[in-house]
């Protein structure tokens, strides 16, 4: 399967550049209220040391919104404040944050989003328009009669189409809903009318499990497809949770390669090593690793350095000892309580060594750049498109004249 991503325009966050020819960013949102700084900045730090790259807070009341400044000189990565219902939250976010997220459905009249985007011009930052399957305005509603993808679509154009009337161009858009398919269905709606860079996400997922699987399925399918920019895992959960999500799911369509990449077998019989421990325990304790690495975790020897040997390192388990491999040759026996530390010390090492190497060639991060990739399939027509996708045709929303 090979990518092409949707050619978009580009934005900047911050120090994060998205759409275009950037990587895919991921990003998260704080649970504490603003108001509570102590809390906030260590969640953030948390974040921040998983590698998230756009961090985003609540900002419901004005004690939210006076926080923000005591927030912002402590942060490493971009700020961003979600802003419902009150627009004058909104303008004095602006004073301070990188980018500002309002949603057309509770935002209110025009003359509100009017002075949002003043806000935002006079300090230089971008806008995130926000659709949400929950908070359509009212008339899509009575059109559509539910929350479908073409009331979620028109939503998002209508408000992309007014902006620009206006002559604002700086911003991303979100079309999120909790329903997989209704997500899908509208991203790929809007992706069709328009070049804005896209932050994607299926919103309210659920729990740990139960999230990172139906955003699996939903953000990998957009992804597959080109779509998508920057990007959010919404679990019940740490939002630490998230960002790790987030990059594994980049990581296994191969737009980005950061951090350790565990393989395991699956448990059997001929187990010799606990692998699932084993496992779970690199993962945290490699959790601090950036330099992309592909680690394996053998529970017999049976196949070995065969089934790990496109790992860079592993260890395959035996009685009493087992083997450490790099490159798929047999480095050295090591006993079986010593496994896991060698394993460790050796990718630490190696890490350092990589990341030596990726500097003095100006790489850190490897990510496939927008509309570029090798044998990208091409569509002759429609019907050829749809019968690649898989999926039901959606009526296409007229242009605006």
């Amino acid at each position: 399967m090979y990518i092409t991503r949707r050619k978009t325009r580009q934005i900047q966050v911050g120090n994060v550049k998205i759409g275009g020819d950037a990587p895919i960013s991921v990003q998260s949102m704080t649970i504490p209220h603003p108001s509570d700084v102590k809390a906030t900045l260590e969640q953030i730090q948390q974040l921040e040391q998983a590698g998230c790259e756009l961090i985003r807070v609540a900002v419901p009341d004005q004690d939210a919104v006076a926080a923000l400044p005591k927030i912002k000189p402590h942060m490493t990565v971009p700020l961003i404040a979600d802003i419902h219902f009150d627009h004058r939250l909104a303008l004095k976010a602006a004073e301070v944050v990188d980018c500002v997220r309002i949603n057309p459905g509770n935002i209110g009249p025009w003359w509100k989003t009017e002075e949002v985007i003043k806000a935002v011009n006079d300090n230089g930052i971008p806008l995130r328009v926000g659709v949400n399957g929950g908070s359509l305005e009212k008339p899509l509603l009575e059109k559509y009669g539910y929350p479908t993808a073409e009331a979620l679509a028109e939503s998002a154009l209508n408000a992309v189409h007014a902006l620009e009337d206006v002559g604002f161009t700086n911003m991303k858009v979100s079309l999120k809903a909790s329903d997989v398919h209704m997500a899908i269905d509208a991203y790929w709606l809007f992706a069709q009318q328009s070049n804005y860079p896209l932050h994607i996400g299926i919103t309210e997922a659920g729990t740990a499990m139960t999230g990172a699987i139906k955003s699996s399925m939903g953000l990998g399918w957009l992804l597959s497809q080109g779509i998508g920019d920057t990007m959010r895992v919404s679990l019940a959960a740490d939002p630490v949770e998230e960002v790790k999500v987030g990059f594994e799911i980049l990581k296994s369509l191969e737009l980005r390669h950061r951090g350790v990449n565990v393989i395991a077998c699956p448990t059997c019989g001929r187990v010799e090593i606990d692998v699932v421990r084993m496992a779970n325990e690199l993962e945290n304790r490699l959790g601090h690793v950036k330099t992309p690495l592909t680690v394996s975790v053998l529970g017999c020897v049976v196949n070995g350095i065969g089934e790990g040997k496109e790992a860079d390192i592993g260890i395959a388990g035996g009685q009493g000892s087992g083997i450490l491999f790099k490159k798929g040759k047999l480095v050295r026996k090591v006993p079986s309580e010593e496994l896991i530390d060698v394993l460790i010390q050796e990718v630490e090492v190696m890490a350092q060594e990589k990341e030596a190497e990726l500097a003095s060639t100006g790489q850190s991060d490897v990510a496939l750049p927008a509309f570029q990739s090798s044998q990208s399939p091409s569509f002759n027509n429609s019907d050829d498109e749809e019968k690649m996708i898989g999926r039901k045709e959606i009526p296409v929303l007229p242009a605006r004249s």
